[in-house]
Parts: structure tokens; C-alpha cells; sequence
């Protein structure tokens, strides 16, 4: 039997305890009420999320991939932020991958006693042929489930980095973990109900792992997604707007320099900023690691 009395995401939350016999409206309030608590939580452990997006970030610069693993909606959560990378920063798709247990079924159709077992978590894993070179995030709101134990023993035996998100302290995940995320959000509005505080928290820790380690590589430019993919009108749109704001210049130019590029604002805006060609301006951001700033040897105060 699972000693669920263990477990702080299974304790039950005083403050909500007669919330069914409230007004619809003051339902409401004590949820979003409830609800600050998951940032508050998440502020907590600011110093170790910045210590995880520099380990992600150093291991994606040497070629490495980031894996998120987990079950149910924690491992659907990772999933959502890993599919948002290449859009949102050109990355390659096997850049960022999340893993659910019980495969690709189980992100739109629940399949709770794939998270039961080790070997699949492990297997996962062995199937993406993961290596020292790529970082692993185990994500369990309990801490205990055991396809993220299974995963996170195997990404430390083959030497990946490892990473765990959770929201229980001493969380069983934690001893494979170089670096262990622990948002204690508190007890669940309703008892148990992890896709609520918990969710939100690992939402927002996922958020700060792959935006702060977008930044470290360089793919934003002061608060401008410079990387974009322009794949749809209103990316197109967002590129175009970019290349204004960045390069300070006109629609027109902005269009025109696009189009040289195809369709890549980074090589546009230093293309403008500098006024060399297209191929100049992908040669000299190559040379100097993709970062527009060390293109145009700026400092901070230069924007």
C-alpha cells in the first residue's frame, strides 16, 4: 500500500475543506486565492531553477538535448513546453523532447497505470539513446512516481545531467537529481488534485527552464524572440515587427531584409544594423556564437 499520509500533495487543505458549500463566486476567490500560493512557492527556489537553466543551457551548447519525463498531466506539462521551442526559438525538434508514460495515447487520454513501472521510464529513455552529453528532468508532483524513477536512474547511470521537479520534500525522485526542484505549493484545493497548485507550479519552473536557457543561447535579443520561426502569418508578422523594433527601420526595410534572409530576423537585424548582405550577416553571427550584441559589440547600456 502507498503511504499516501506521506505525501504533502495528498494532505487535505484546511482552508478549502467546506469549499462545496460556498457561493460560486467565493469558490472562485479561494481558488485563485489558493493559486498565488504556486508562485510564491516557485520564487522560493529561484537560486536553484537559476542553477538548472545554466546546466541546461551549457549542455545544449555542446550539442546535448533536454528530455522531460513524467506522467499524467506532469507528463504532459513537459511535453507542452518542449513543443513550443521550435516555433517560439528555431530550435531543432530533437532539441527539446518531453516523454509521457504510456506513450502518445496517454497525452490525450489518460492511461494512469502507465506511470506504475520503472523499466518504462528507463526504456524511454534508452530508446532516445540518451547520453553524458543531454539533461534529463524528471517531473512528479508527488515525488515518488515510479516511470520518473525509473527514467532519472537511468539518465544518471548513462551520466546525462539530471534535474527533478516536484512538490513533496524528500521526494524519493530527489536522490537521482543533480539539481532538485522542490515547490511546496501546499495542499490541493481538492485533496490530491495535482493538476491544480502543483500543475501551475511546474508549469511556471518548466517556463523558466526553457525560456532562461533560450536566453543563455542567445535567442532572444533584449525581450524580442529573435529566433522566431515566421511558419504562420502572424509569426511572419511578429518577425516583421522584430526587425523594426530591433534594427530601428521601417516596415518596408524590415520586409525587404526578411525576404534576403529567408525569413530569419536575427540575420535581418544585424544585416540592417550593420549594412552588409545577408550572407555577411549569417557569417558574422556564426562567428561570434549566434548573440546579435557580440555582432554589434554592444554593452548592456547600448540598447
Amino acid at each position: 500500500m502507498i503511504d499516501l499520509h506521506a505525501i504533502a500533495t495528498e494532505q487535505r487543505n484546511e482552508q478549502t475543506r467546506h469549499i462545496d458549500r460556498l457561493s460560486t463566486l467565493d469558490m472562485i476567490r479561494l481558488i485563485n486565492e489558493e493559486d498565488t500560493k504556486a508562485a510564491l512557492a516557485v520564487g522560493a527556489i529561484a537560486p536553484a531553477i537559476a542553477d538548472a537553466v545554466d546546466l541546461i543551457a551549457g549542455r545544449l551548447r555542446q550539442g546535448g538535448r533536454l528530455f522531460y519525463i513524467g506522467s499524467g498531466t506532469s507528463g504532459r506539462l513537459g511535453i507542452l513546453d518542449a513543443v513550443e521551442c521550435p516555433p517560439t526559438y528555431s530550435t531543432d525538434p530533437d532539441m527539446v523532447q518531453g516523454l509521457i508514460a504510456g506513450g502518445y495515447e496517454a497525452i490525450f487520454r489518460a492511461k494512469e497505470g502507465a506511470e506504475d513501472s520503472q523499466d518504462m521510464g528507463r526504456a524511454d529513455l534508452a530508446a532516445k539513446a540518451v547520453t553524458a552529453k543531454d539533461v534529463v528532468v524528471g517531473l512528479s508532483a508527488s515525488g515518488r512516481t515510479p516511470y520518473v524513477l525509473g527514467g532519472l536512474q537511468y539518465a544518471a547511470s548513462v551520466g546525462a545531467a539530471t534535474i527533478s521537479i516536484d512538490c513533496s520534500p524528500q521526494a524519493p525522485i530527489a536522490q537521482y537529481a543533480q539539481i532538485d526542484l522542490c515547490a511546496l505549493v501546499g495542499p490541493e484545493v481538492i485533496t490530491g488534485s495535482t493538476r491544480m497548485k502543483a500543475g501551475t507550479a511546474q508549469k511556471m519552473i518548466l517556463n523558466m527552464l526553457s525560456t532562461g536557457a533560450m536566453i543563455r543561447l542567445g535567442k532572444v535579443y533584449g525581450n524580442l524572440m529573435v529566433d522566431v520561426k515566421a511558419s504562420n502569418e502572424k509569426l511572419k508578422e511578429r518577425a516583421c515587427r522584430i526587425v523594426m523594433t530591433a534594427a530601428q527601420c521601417g516596415r518596408r526595410d524590415a520586409e525587404q531584409a526578411l525576404l534576403q534572409c529567408r525569413g530569419q530576423a536575427k540575420t535581418a537585424i544585424v544585416m540592417l544594423r550593420l549594412g552588409v548582405s545577408a550572407a555577411e550577416a549569417e557569417q558574422r553571427l556564426a562567428a561570434h556564437g549566434g548573440y546579435i550584441d557580440r555582432v554589434c559589440k554592444e554593452t548592456p547600456h547600448d540598447r
